[in-house]
């Protein structure tokens, strides 16, 4: 090996530093016969390899769980409850079962029960936990603030691996790929860790590479998760397992494939080309696969660092103008945004001009055009102090459960937004914690969002935080106005809704073509109607023809004109028609 790559010296593997094969699974020994034809097997099960060996590990960690929470319910009762035939068989049980967990963790309260069996549990449950920790609309706080521990480091690969995936994925020998490989890891995480090394360009990059064995321990552990969740949802609804599950699957198995990173850091590149003082690493593809990924190194330090404190007023300022321009402009005009956005994933990058750069793409949200708008307009009210409308465009996003009170739910959100604002006036203001805590009682009403809702709070939280570290009395709301306001006024834009209206040209076509034939339908009803047998209620007919005709004019105005504002008028207009004529 050439001197160039530094690694480690050689050694015996211990069982628990096993070097990954450079050969794939099943590969001929050397010298051995070819056969003629590979032989052919046929097993119905191999999707399902592992699950049953998960199943088992994840059974007796679920019923432990279970009698550990029985346990912590028995020892938080208040001293009345434990005497004579009060609450007899939780007492009991917890009595009975006690022994037959570890005294480690029943002593434990059931929060932290919970999310040392995750860790226990390994990379799929860790990253399982983490997205509970961020779910405060399902979850209650003492769970997702243990859960929020889970983002801490974690143990870290030996070099030898590393370098055997390395090798065995780009194709070639570690020092034909790279000029030199640094083997003490940046960084490790549940999934993957990070290695400074240098082309033979002589340029700077860090290496990421998924952990040898993660994937299929995780594809196994979705599968089961899969099958639990229907499970939990029959027995909790009202936590909604099954969609926390669901969510938690779709992001995981992107996480696994760097190829769905290395997009991401380019498509976010593209949509900020034109503010260069926002950075995404530079990725390069003939070094990345889907268990590599080689990107630029961004040679920056993390907001509160030491170097932090060097910072002049003047370049705090910009750091916060910047920061809120990205996370604005990612969430509210693009619809595209980081998922996974904390102190650790920002970098402030020295220079002049001063700079920001984003780390970790491999997790992204995604709004659809219809929920970044009503986001758009809900942020905007925000920022503007208006309640009213805050709260309308909040429960336009929701999804009533099974006996969800919706109209509780909206004055509950209200109520809430009014005090706030009342203590803004004091300048304690937070809009990221403000959409949380409203968010968070859809749980008491039985209300949902999506996980994207929550993803949107984390990384206004994430900016709220930072911007606090440099700026301790921050005004968030002044911050964010300009920006917010820019984004808004752009949504009415002559040229944006000109090519909104040529993006709908096929569907304005086909309702300009189906138009006469709707309107002649009309008019041989109401013909009918008024020549004929009197109806109970004379206006019966007139009722359909305006209606039929209202939603006419008003799906040919939400075409051209997509946004609430506009639709006020036809929508309130059909409302007041359905109200009088329907009954």
């Amino acid at each position: 090996m050439s001197e160039r790559i530094r690694t480690v010296p050689e050694k015996a593997a211990t069982p628990s530093e096993t070097v990954v094969a450079t050969e794939p699974a099943g590969a001929p020994l050397e010298g051995a016969p070819m056969a003629a034809f590979p032989a052919f097997t046929f097993n119905p099960l191999a999707l399902y390899k592992g699950v049953i060996r998960r199943f088992f590990k994840v059974y007796r960690h679920v019923i432990g769980l279970l009698i550990g929470a029985n346990v912590a319910y028995v020892r938080a009762l208040p001293p009345y409850r434990k005497k004579g035939l009060r609450s007899f068989f939780p007492r009991l049980s917890a009595f009975l079962l006690r022994p037959f967990v570890h005294r480690h963790l029943v002593t434990l309260p059931f929060p932290r029960q919970l999310r040392r069996r995750l860790e226990m549990l390994g990379p799929t449950y860790v990253k399982l936990g983490q997205i509970m920790a961020i779910r405060e609309d399902l979850l209650p706080k003492v769970v997702t603030t243990e859960l929020q521990n889970l983002f801490d480091r974690l143990p870290s690969i030996p070099f030898e691996q590393v370098q055997a995936i390395i090798e065995r994925d780009l194709l070639g020998r570690l020092e034909d790929l790279f000029d030199w490989v640094d083997p003490t890891p940046l960084g490790s995480a549940s999934i993957a860790q990070a290695h400074l090394a240098r082309t033979h360009a002589g340029e700077k990059v860090v290496v990421k590479v998924i952990k040898p064995g993660i994937r299929d321990v995780i594809q196994s552990d979705l599968k089961l998760l899969q099958i639990v969740g229907h499970f939990l949802q029959w027995i909790i609804p009202r936590y909604q397992p099954q969609q926390i599950i669901e969510e938690f699957s779709a992001y995981t198995i992107r996480e696994v494939d760097y190829s769905y990173e290395a997009d991401n850091a380019e498509i976010f590149a593209a949509n900020f080309q034109d503010l260069p003082n926002v950075v995404f690493p530079r990725i390069y593809r003939e070094l990345s696969s889907a268990d590599v990924l080689t990107m630029s190194f961004l040679d920056g330090f993390q907001p509160g660092s030491e170097k932090t404190r060097s910072l002049t007023d003047e370049e705090r300022a910009r750091v916060i103008d910047l920061g809120a321009a990205s996370i604005i402009r990612m969430l509210y005009q693009d619809g595209f945004f980081h998922a996974d956005l904390h102190a650790g994933n920002l970098l402030i990058l020295p220079g002049d001009p001063l700079r920001i750069g984003f780390l970790d793409l491999g997790m992204v949200g995604r709004f659809e055009d219809a929920t970044r708008r009503r986001m758009l307009y809900y942020f905007h009210a925000l920022v503007k102090g208006d309640v009213e409308g805050a709260t309308k465009y909040l429960t336009d996003m929701a999804t009533p459960g099974a006996g969800g009170d919706m109209q509780g739910f909206r004055r509950a959100v209200a109520d809430m937004a009014r005090r706030f604002l009342m203590h803004s006036k004091s300048g304690d203001y937070s809009i990221a914690q403000l959409i949380l805590e409203s968010i968070s009682l859809g749980g008491k009403f039985r209300v949902f969002f999506p996980v994207e809702m929550t993803l949107m709070v984390k990384a206004l939280v994430t900016f709220e935080g930072v911007g606090r570290m440099l700026d301790p009395h921050l005004d968030i709301t002044d911050v964010s106005q300009k920006h917010i306001a820019r984004i808004f006024l752009e949504q009415f834009n002559p040229g944006l809704l000109s090519r909104t209206l040529l993006r709908s040209a096929p569907e304005m076509v086909d309702l300009a073509i189906q138009l006469p034939r709707l309107l002649s339908s009309g008019y041989r009803f109401l013909d009918q109607t008024f020549d004929g047998k009197p109806q109970p209620n004379p206006l019966a007919g007139l009722r359909t023809g305006i209606v039929a005709g209202s939603c006419i004019v008003g799906g040919v105005l939400a075409v051209v004109f997509s946004g609430p504002p506009i639709l006020w008028g036809p929508l309130f207009g059909l409302a007041l028609l359905l109200y009088l004529f329907g009954k």
